[in-house]
């Protein structure tokens, strides 16, 4: 099975269970710039589920449009844990959905790599209606392309887990 038939059916399933619950997503996406609204809005019914997202691969957006402190980014950096669960909190705050998730991270260099925080670091936050749903630091090996595949695909695999393992 190829990776691209791979997402989808992972993406394809995290859909289905969002629709079978009457759940709706939306996404805060820095390292993965929409790529993973882009995937959700790919699924059969996408209209049942998905809400939006926003690309906020500017330390600035962070900022100015979903509110993120200008100190969080310079003390935790605008790939790391803290900012990811501000953007998605700041996410709530625009865009009414059940799920709200944001992703951050580095999918090649040039950000804020270190040997503790090497390339294909990527940092999730979900928030289930106002409740983290999940909080996930993960490293991804390959070029900067797979690094978001993974991610994206990660995203999904996560949403049928907690989906799955919760009772709504």
């Amino acid at each position: 099975m190829s990776k691209i038939t791979e997402m989808g059916s992972v993406v394809e399933r995290a859909a289905k269970m969002l629709i079978e619950n009457e759940f709706s997503i939306a996404f805060a996406e820095s390292a993965t710039a929409g790529r993973a609204s882009a995937e959700f809005s790919m699924a059969c019914d996408a209209g049942k589920f998905l809400k939006g997202g926003m690309v906020c691969y500017d330390a600035e957006l962070k900022c100015s449009v979903l509110h993120v402190p200008h100190d969080l980014l310079q003390k935790y950096t605008p790939e790391s844990m803290e900012v990811t669960a501000a953007i998605t909190k700041g996410l709530a705050g625009l865009i009414p959905a059940d799920i709200h998730i944001g992703i951050t991270g580095l999918p090649c260099s040039g950000g804020s790599e270190t040997t503790g925080k090497p390339v294909g670091t990527m940092f999730l936050y979900s928030l289930f209606k106002g409740k983290e749903l999940f909080a996930e630091r993960v490293v991804f090996q390959g070029n900067h392309k797979e690094i978001v595949d993974q991610t994206v695909q990660h995203v999904a695999s996560f949403l049928i887990e907690h989906l799955a393992e919760k009772a709504y």
